[in-house]
């Protein structure tokens, strides 16, 4: 069996667009006619741009190779043009092509992916949400409202949810961490309490901040917090200070998660050496695949870490971040967004029922692509999957952060 034939597909979910302005799905075609679905979480340049350095990728080493040699595929990658580090762009477009040729290898053995790494470790998988406004919630003023956080947190666990996560604290800028503005203090404060007081010990609360504060910042922010024991501090301050987030993680007593801006076992074996993260986030479709991710799950078991696998995008990077919780024995809980374009992508083939995601037990990545839906939404517009603000974060007004990256209206 060799790999004969890549196509991508960049599509763009509708408003409200939960998950990115774009997806980035490769398919992969066997000499044998068997197909693969992976999905490309990389937005450091623009789709176009992507997409050459993803069909780079396939002609250079992929091509007439068999889907099996997944170890020789990754460490041929890696080592692209004499680099031998991790690259978030090549490493992106690597762990596509490496979750479609797992696709592949389930569908050819009429084994699910889970069953061919590991097999099966968890039969359900825990799931949790963003907050996201609930149709009657105006927005911008939902992302700075508690009392709208707490209604839709507690729609959430209705639904069977027992962990929702949250981001008052922001903004996001593209410039050095900051310290939070008093207002950022108080509304973070105000939203866990609501939250708290809506959920009960029915929920644990997930905080967000995506990397935006000094270390100084994130521990008045981490301390200010405590009160609501929120199972997780998510990106403290930018992933690549290391020493610096695991200060964080000394000086305030909830626990520090990290993972979704960071790519291969080299990178988060170090956040492990130093103690900066008891919660692993990789984000399949960045951070190596599913094999390279496995190695991480090790990395983080030897360590006493859980893995907690993101998501912020489309419909088959969670097919393969569910695959790859089955199989582990560390696994916390994993993130999943619904909306009927993520459903009908792959026609309900996955879906969360009270909270939880059952193992799937369909062939390769468990799930059936609505390849010509894909297709009839393509994406035209120039922004990137997600983007920092370049104004800095306001101590006058209130910083208001809309959230994810929805599309223009």
């Amino acid at each position: 069996m060799k790999l004969r034939d890549l196509d991508i597909i960049v599509t763009a979910p509708p408003a409200p667009g939960w998950g990115g302005r774009y997806w980035i799905l490769v398919k992969l075609t066997t000499d044998d006619g068997i197909v693969g679905w992976g999905e490309c979480y990389a937005s450091s340049v623009g789709p176009g741009a992507m997409q050459a350095v993803i069909r780079d990728l396939f002609d250079r080493y992929f091509l007439d190779e068999n889907p099996e040699n997944v170890e020789r595929l990754f460490r041929r990658c890696f080592s692209s043009g004499f680099t031998q580090r991790p690259d978030l762009t090549v490493m992106g477009a690597f762990s596509g092509l490496e979750i479609a040729c797992w696709d592949i290898l389930g569908k050819s053995r009429e084994r699910p992916v889970w069953a061919l790494i590991g097999g099966m470790m968890n039969e359900r998988i825990r799931a949790y949400t963003y907050l996201y406004p609930l149709p009657h919630h105006p927005l911008p003023d939902f992302w700075i409202s508690p009392d709208m956080a707490a209604q839709a947190a507690a729609d959430c666990v209705a639904r069977g949810y027992t962990a929702v996560k949250f981001d008052p604290a922001g903004p996001y800028t593209m410039r050095a961490g900051h310290q939070p503005a008093m207002s950022d203090l108080s509304r973070s404060v105000a939203f866990c309490k609501a939250i708290r007081e809506a959920v009960g010990d029915k929920a644990d609360l997930l905080f967000g901040t995506h990397g935006q504060f000094t270390t100084s910042g994130a521990i008045r922010m981490g301390q200010a917090v405590a009160p609501y024991q929120p199972l997780w501090f998510e990106e403290p301050i930018p992933p690549d200070n290391i020493a610096q987030m695991a200060r964080v993680a000394q000086m305030q007593t909830v626990p520090v998660a990290t993972g979704e801006r960071l790519t291969t076992k080299a990178e988060f074996g170090a956040v492990l050496q130093q103690g900066a993260a008891s919660i692993l986030q990789p984000a399949l479709g960045r951070s190596g695949g599913i094999w390279e991710t496995k190695k991480i799950a090790t990395l983080a078991e030897a360590h006493n870490a859980l893995m907690a696998p993101h998501l912020y995008a489309g419909p088959i990077e969670w097919a393969a971040n569910l695959q790859f919780a089955v199989s582990i024995p560390n696994l916390l809980i994993a993130e999943t967004i619904e909306t009927p374009f993520h459903d009908a992508l792959i026609k309900g083939t996955i879906r969360v029922e009270e909270g939880f995601v059952t193992a799937p037990s369909a062939p390769g990545l468990g799930i059936e692509v609505d390849e010509a839906l894909a297709r009839a939404h393509p994406y035209t517009d120039t922004g990137l999957h997600l983007q920092m603000q370049d104004a800095p974060c306001d101590y006058v007004n209130d910083n208001v952060f809309e959230g994810g990256a929805p599309p223009k209206t």
